[in-house]
């Protein structure tokens, strides 16, 4: 048998790298992380380990005919153009929570350095000055003081330990999260409010997802208690830079310290050399036991996979045997819209999922069904760390339940999925859903409401009372905006009751047009989602 071709285009510790050759049925080529270099490497290459600074679209995948494994060097997998991977059979594995004990550390870092000062009393004493101001150089202690964590996943659970061990008192914001599925009992869960409003340090621990850009917006951040220190180590699409230098210099917030951008390198960032900023190069992970635990995780990850052992982390879904992706991919994302529409519409956490699948067209899709309803249920929670590999583990992970059901149904069609999630305050949302002609996902029905709509787009999800004049109010709302609306669907349970209606648009809504929505005298409900 020849050898399968292993391309390194990043920096591997020496430990991890032996291991890798130590494998006589591979070929290892280590090349720089250049275009160029990994084109030319990846003519016979069966796998590539890299970095997330490293870009495999789909014309350099052009250039693998033989890959059969993209192995990426961190949780993040932004560059890898998945569905082009998962076409042509290319496994995607990343290394989630590996660099968690590091993140958590550098956090905890970044917090003592900035309620002590330490860059200018660094900076001071370097400069030949000796407490020459001992009144603007005193700190503050972390004992007694109050972290609010915003997402207790691997590495905010970590920071809650760390904080609690110093003494301090420890909130925690995840909605995702219930109540009895956290350990630690010195640890509260509250909303979001709550947690601005009494925390003296918050500190962001959110993954990269649609619903956590901008998740700090200007109304947000002036809901944190004065005087409050803001610190992200998660991702810099959080919050603009702009609004975090306003509050700093109007004295809202008392200090802010980054490890994440908004454009990294961050050049053009105003909070440069602001006082009371404490800066560092994302540099969470950048520890030498990370390195090597990252190192030799995606070796042994690549060394099994290639020999058929394990697929540990693989993120897109291996073909089923006899079925092309070709032919699975509609009712995946049939599927998964099915799920994301679940999670938009469930107002409090998860208990029980029941799935039941009707007609001949579907026999057999049971499994990759499921698994791509949980995907769309927990990609906005936890962004492309969930895949249609490990979607199941991670909703076993919050405790649900999940069944292949019978007796569901609430359409009419031959051929349809139907997902009914039961909610843990007793609540149940069903959903059916099927495929025009084989291809294209529509949504059939919404719990009493027939609403037949393309699960695509920018979509707003609209509960109101069936009472005159809505659509002319809705309409002209958005005239007002300057918004065209690109399709309309409305269903209802009966006359005069309760109405569901969704609309779709060519892009999301600003949030004070959502706002003026939210308070029409008509409205239950709203919301908006990209699928």
């Amino acid at each position: 048998m020849s050898q399968q071709h292993v391309v390194v285009a990043t920096d591997l510790t020496p430990d991890s790298i032996a291991l890798l050759e130590s494998n006589s049925g591979f070929k290892v080529s280590s090349v720089p992380p250049k275009t160029a270099s990994v084109r030319a490497a990846l003519q016979d290459a069966t796998a590539i380990i890299t970095r997330s600074d490293f870009k495999l679209d789909a014309p350099l995948l052009e250039h693998a005919p033989k890959l059969r494994l993209i192995a990426r060097m961190s949780a993040g997998l932004t560059g890898i153009d998945i569905d082009c991977a998962t076409e042509r059979g290319i496994l995607v594995m990343n290394t989630p929570g590996v660099s968690a004990v590091s993140a958590a550390e550098h956090t905890l870092t970044l917090m003592l350095a900035l309620n002590r000062n330490l860059p200018a009393v660094h900076e001071s004493l370097r400069e030949g000055w000796w407490l020459f101001d001992r009144g603007q150089q005193v700190g503050v202690q972390l004992y007694g003081k109050t972290i609010g964590i915003a997402g207790l996943g691997r590495v905010g659970e970590r920071v809650a330990h760390l904080c609690l061990a110093l003494g301090m008192n420890v909130l925690a914001y995840d909605p995702y999260i219930r109540a009895e599925r956290v350990n630690e009992a010195r640890i509260q869960l509250v909303s979001l409010r709550e947690l601005l409003s009494a925390s003296d340090y918050v500190s962001m621990h959110v993954p990269a997802t649609k619903e956590t850009v901008d998740f700090f917006d200007a109304d947000t951040l002036r809901l944190m208690k004065p005087g409050a220190c803001f610190i992200n180590t998660a991702h810099g699409g959080i919050i603009k830079e702009a609004l975090l230098a306003e509050a700093l210099l109007d004295g809202h917030l008392g200090g802010v310290a980054l490890d994440v951008w908004n454009e990294e390198p961050p050049f053009n960032s105003p909070l440069i050399g602001m006082d009371k900023v404490i800066h560092t190069p994302h540099i969470g992970d950048n520890t030498a036991e990370a390195r090597q635990d990252l190192s030799l995780q995606i070796v042994q990850q690549v060394i099994d996979a290639l020999s058929d052992r394990d697929y540990r982390n693989v993120v897109n879904m291996p073909l089923l045997p006899g079925v092309s992706y070709a032919q699975i991919r509609p009712y995946m994302q049939l599927a998964e819209s099915i799920g994301a529409l679940q999670h938009v519409l469930a107002r409090c956490p998860i208990q029980r999922i029941a799935i039941e699948i009707i007609g001949d067209d579907m026999h057999g899709l049971i499994k990759p069904m499921t698994v791509g309803i949980l995907k769309g249920l927990l990609s906005p929670i936890l962004g492309e760390s969930v895949s249609t590999v490990n979607a199941p583990l991670r909703a076993a992970e919050r405790g649900w339940q999940i069944t292949q059901a019978k007796g569901i149904k609430i359409s009419e069609y031959r051929n349809v999925i139907t997902c009914q999630i039961t909610l843990v305050d007793g609540e149940e949302i069903s959903i059916a859903g099927a495929l025009l002609d084989r291809q294209e996902p529509y949504i059939l029905q919404i719990n009493d409401y027939r609403i037949h709509f393309e699960p695509r787009g920018h979509l707003l999800i609209m509960g109101s009372y069936d009472k005159p004049g809505v659509i002319g109010r809705v309409g002209t709302l958005m005239a007002e905006n300057g918004i065209n609306i690109a399709s309309w669907h409305t269903g209802r349970a009966a006359p005069g009751g309760n109405t569901l209606t969704v609309l779709n648009f060519d892009e999301a809504l600003p949030e004070a047009v959502m706002a003026a929505l939210r308070e029409q005298d008509f409205i239950r409900h709203v919301h908006q989602l990209l699928i």
